[in-house]
């Protein structure tokens, strides 16, 4: 189910949004975030529902161990095992068959590959865990509600496409009562946002694709100005694919009152590759500085890592 479907659109969002607040309006409020909780793992199985126990087993998995760290010792150990459990996961998805064919290549052997399906949004609820995990172990983890971080992780408006969101950033909003109401002017400014992503992606994102798609399928037969209006049209529809897409994440979380971080701000007026790389995906950007480059020895105030905040 995409954002753009019309099952999204005139079905499934308007299920959640009434569902969620009408809940929270009789006083429901653990049974709004189950209900809401509910359909963003309906939202993930559309896709594919085969791996819905995957992200339920890794939520499971992450917040068990970051309960963990209270009550062992050698949290450092426990923390070593829980990055490495997180990215062995991610790693058998998305490259499992790439070393098989290499190791196929070197040895001359004959493995089969293992033709796995990459499973929906495994980066993003991956990294967002991993970073849960990192600030459990500091003890920057102020409160562990099961429910706030269920919907921490799968809260449908970031799950598939990012943001790679922050639980400072979330689970503070999740629990603050004042976002059990409908908020008129959040609601406004989000189908507003919402509408200008959606008109990125369909209109223009979707529509260049036919051109892109049509120039690579005849490579051979393209003349020179043919070659570059394949190459520029698949430039701007993932340029615009993305930014329709951070901008409808934005406002549907404005719709259910949830802040979330901005992820996409004009790369093609960047200056150098530097500032090119802080406006595309910041989230990814941010999570890579904070959670890699600066526990492996990088400056925080070096020019090697993005600032997003």
């Amino acid at each position: 189910m995409l954002f753009n479907s019309y099952e999204f659109i005139f079905l499934f969002l308007p299920v959640a949004f009434f569902g969620y607040f009408l809940l929270n309006k009789f006083g429901k409020h653990v049974l709004s975030k189950c209900f809401l909780v509910g359909c963003s793992l309906v939202f993930y199985s559309v896709f594919n529902v085969l791996y819905l126990p995957l992200i339920l087993g890794s939520m499971a998995f992450n917040y068990a161990v970051s309960l963990k760290f209270n009550a062992v010792k050698n949290k450092k150990s426990l923390l070593i095992f829980g990055i490495m459990s997180n990215i062995a996961m991610l790693g058998y998805f998305k490259y499992s068959d790439f070393f098989i064919e290499n190791f196929n290549f070197v040895f001359s052997a004959n493995i089969s590959p293992l033709n796995l399906v990459l499973p929906l949004a495994i980066s993003f609820f991956t990294f967002q865990q991993i970073a849960f995990l990192v600030d459990s172990y500091k003890g920057e983890i102020k409160e562990q509600n099961v429910l706030n971080y269920a919907l921490f992780v799968t809260f449908f408006p970031q799950l598939i496409a990012g943001p790679i969101v922050h639980h400072k950033e979330m689970i503070p909003q999740f629990a603050d009562k004042k976002n059990y109401k409908i908020d008129y002017f959040n609601v406004a400014a989000g189908i507003f946002i919402f509408s200008i992503g959606l008109f990125k992606k369909v209109v223009i994102a979707d529509s260049l694709a036919v051109w892109a798609n049509a120039g690579f399928s005849s490579t051979l037969a393209l003349n020179f100005f043919e070659a570059w209006l394949t190459a520029l049209s698949y430039t701007f529809e993932l340029y615009f694919d993305f930014s329709g897409y951070a901008d409808m994440a934005i406002g549907l979380g404005l719709m259910f009152n949830i802040l979330l971080p901005q992820n996409f701000n004009s790369p093609y007026k960047a200056t150098n590759i530097q500032d090119f790389w802080r406006r595309w995906h910041m989230t990814l950007s941010r999570f890579l500085r904070d959670y890699v480059y600066i526990p492996l020895g990088g400056n925080r105030a070096g020019g090697g890592g993005a600032d997003t905040r």
